[in-house]
């Protein structure tokens, strides 16, 4: 079973990745959801990477902040695609966390989306983009979304123009 793993540094970053969640909900993908971090738990964040990879993950989703490390730790023990999400916090209300995640050596890439709830909605998008490739449901599904956003924005505007 194919499905997207969602890991978080800490329960604090959940009210943000909720948003990851709803959108793979919403087109009709599988996701597990962890707290691990690279630095309190590394031997348990690596153990779960080999083992969902070996079950069937295809894109691992990954958020924190501060030094935000995850996302490079669990590029370091697979070879499926890994999408940070920095998530805002801290003295430097995020930017810290993009830094870190978006900064990774050469040979252990890391795909790394906007601070907060926007980037936590990308990468939900972007991991089902990776998965679409082949997967022609999801990929209509994804077709569809894009034309409801469309519609929604001319339909605003629309209205706009009515009130003016």
């Amino acid at each position: 079973m194919t499905f997207v793993a969602i890991l978080m540094g800490s329960e604090s970053d959940w009210p943000v990745m909720q948003a990851t969640k709803e959108v793979l909900d919403d087109l009709e993908l599988t996701a597990e959801v962890r707290i691990t971090s690279a630095h309190r738990t590394p031997e348990n964040t690596a153990t779960y990477v080999r083992d969902a990879t070996e079950r069937g993950c295809a894109v691992f989703i990954c958020a924190a902040g501060l030094a935000a490390h995850l996302a490079g730790a669990v590029a370091a023990q697979t070879l499926r695609p890994v999408i940070g999400v920095p998530v805002e916090g801290g003295p430097l209300n995020g930017f810290d966390a993009l830094l870190s995640t978006v900064q990774m050596p050469g040979g252990i890439p890391v795909a790394t989306v906007a601070i907060g709830k926007a980037g936590a909605k990308n990468a939900a998008y972007l991991a089902a983009q990776i998965i679409a490739v082949n997967d022609p449901d999801l990929s209509d599904r994804l077709i569809s979304e894009r034309a409801r956003n469309r519609d929604k924005i001319m339909a605003q505007n629309e209205q706009l123009q009515k009130s003016l």
